[in-house]
């Protein structure tokens, strides 16, 4: 019962963690990425069809500065630069014959405090939503025990075990969080 548990919880958590660590990598670290274009939405063939670029395209990065991005349906390279100036993250596309070149602007200090900010702000939600499964737990535990599911012994036992599965959760968020400062630090 308790392993079954813990795995249940954990698996929980670890999709939460899985939405940090993307929302994460759209923070720009002045190094070239797909990270944050792969996931825009953009509207091609005239409109018709709206498709995440990592649908349409394949990435390069061909130094530290820049991405490129090649498409697979040639016709498409307009719709994919109008999408990403649509979505007003800071690149500035430019068609290079069959392929689009995206070269990241360095990061002044100013800036680079300002996206370490952001990112501590997006690691502290990701806390919030793993406590938010450890509430959502603690009160079915409760409920279990009041229902009279399980014995006391066995919610403070589950409880402990949430407790710990929650506290390893929220240390590797910790170390995602530090990993990212350094990543935004480095010039």
């Amino acid at each position: 019962m308790d392993q079954q548990y813990v795995s249940e919880v954990k698996t929980q958590m670890l999709k939460a963690l899985e939405i940090i660590k993307t929302d994460l990598s759209s923070v720009h670290t002045g190094r070239a990425t797909s990270a944050l274009v792969e996931h825009l939405p953009i509207l091609a063939y005239q409109g018709s069809q709206t498709m995440v670029l990592r649908e349409m395209a394949n990435f390069t990065v061909s130094d530290a500065t820049t991405l490129i991005i090649h498409p697979f349906d040639p016709s498409t390279k307009e719709d994919i630069v109008k999408g990403i100036m649509v979505a007003n993250i800071g690149l500035n596309p430019i068609i290079d014959g069959e392929v689009i070149r995206i070269t990241f602007p360095l990061l002044s200090e100013e800036r680079r405090q300002e996206y370490i900010k952001l990112a501590h702000m997006k690691l502290e939600a990701g806390k919030v939503m793993v406590r938010q499964i450890r509430h959502q737990e603690m009160n079915d535990l409760r409920r279990s025990f009041e229902n009279k599911e399980i014995t006391e012994d066995d919610r403070s036992r589950l409880e402990k075990l949430l407790q710990e599965v929650t506290d390893e959760i929220v240390s590797d968020i910790d170390l995602l969080g530090k990993m990212k400062e350094k990543e935004l630090s480095q010039v």
